[in-house]
Formats: structure tokens, sequence, C-alpha cells
């Protein structure tokens, strides 16, 4: 799908393509808007490829393979709605959709370990982007660097990396590792 959407997607013009906008929540006036354009269309294609391949690299999924891809599908979903959102809580709401997915698709034998780990240490960060899209000033800045800080794991705050790793499966790593 990210192919065939990448190919309408028109090099020459810089202006936001592909647009969908609508009214999303009526009372607070939210609208739900996505588009494209050329910083967004690299990170798109990006993710397609690595999912494609993790989606491969899992094959055959032995136990339970529908909620196993139902899960990738959750997870790509939310990291193309990120990279082509156009409406801060709508970033926000896709940036948050990504954890489910990761979390319910670790496995191993530390798994409620490593995923409680994660979700508490992304979602420590995740409340500082909050922060940041809901202050819309200079704490907008640093909100979103810690979140970034935290989810790309950039040292002090990657403690959840060695374990989410440890007990996620290969094709999930290389999501997380590549993408998320």
């Amino acid at each position: 799908m990210t192919y065939v959407f990448c190919y309408h997607f028109q090099l020459d013009d810089p202006l936001i393509q592909l647009k969908e906008d609508s009214k999303w929540i009526n009372l607070f006036d939210f609208h739900w808007r996505l588009g494209t354009d050329g910083l967004s269309i690299g990170p798109i294609l990006l993710t397609g490829f690595l999912t494609t391949l993790a989606t491969l690299a899992a094959w055959p999924v032995t136990r339970n393979p529908r909620f196993f891809y139902f899960l990738m599908l959750a997870m790509y979903s939310g990291q193309i709605g990120s990279f082509s959102s156009r409406d801060l809580l709508l970033f926000f709401i896709m940036w948050e959709l990504e954890f489910i997915p990761v979390y319910l698709l670790l496995s191993g034998k530390k798994r409620l370990y490593s995923a409680t780990k994660f979700l508490l240490c992304t979602a420590g960060g995740s409340i500082f982007l909050l922060i940041g899209v809901l202050a819309l000033e200079i704490i907008l800045y640093f909100g979103f660097l810690i979140a970034y800080a935290v989810k790309s794991p950039m040292i002090p705050l990657h403690t959840w990396l060695p374990d989410t790793h440890g007990e996620a499966h290969y094709s999930t790593c290389m999501l997380l590792a590549g993408i998320l």
C-alpha cells in the first residue's frame, strides 16, 4: 500500500499532497488532517520497506498468526499516521498508538517485565510530548526533545532498550530498531 501511495506522490510539487481533512471531534473543533510532503515521504517509504521485511522475516508465525499480523498492521498504521499527520493532537494519538502493538508483540521468559519497562519508560517520555503539545510554547520544544530522547533511545534514557530487544521477536526488533 505504501508503494502505491508513494507512486502517486509528485516529487516536483512542494506542497502537501494526498490530503485528508475532515471534522473529527466537533465539541473541541478537532480535525483529522493527514497529508504528505517531500519531508515525510522518505520515512513513509522506509516504514513500508521495514514493515514488509519484518513481516517476511516473521513468516511463518506459528502461534496465533492472525493476532500477530493484526498487531504488525496496527503498529504500521500508527507509524504512517505519525509521519503524515498535519495536526498535533492526531500526531500524539498516532505516536501513542504504536506502543500498544509493541507491548503485545513482546514474548519470551521475561516478557511481562520487559513489556512493562518499555511501556513505563516510553509513556514517561510521552508525558513530556503531551505537555509540549498542550503548551504550544517553548515547553513544546523541550517536551518533544525529551519524548524523542526516550523513544529513540538516547543515553541515559535508553534503559528499556536491552530488555525489550531481548524479549521481542526478531521481526519486532527490526521495527523497533528501524522505525520506532
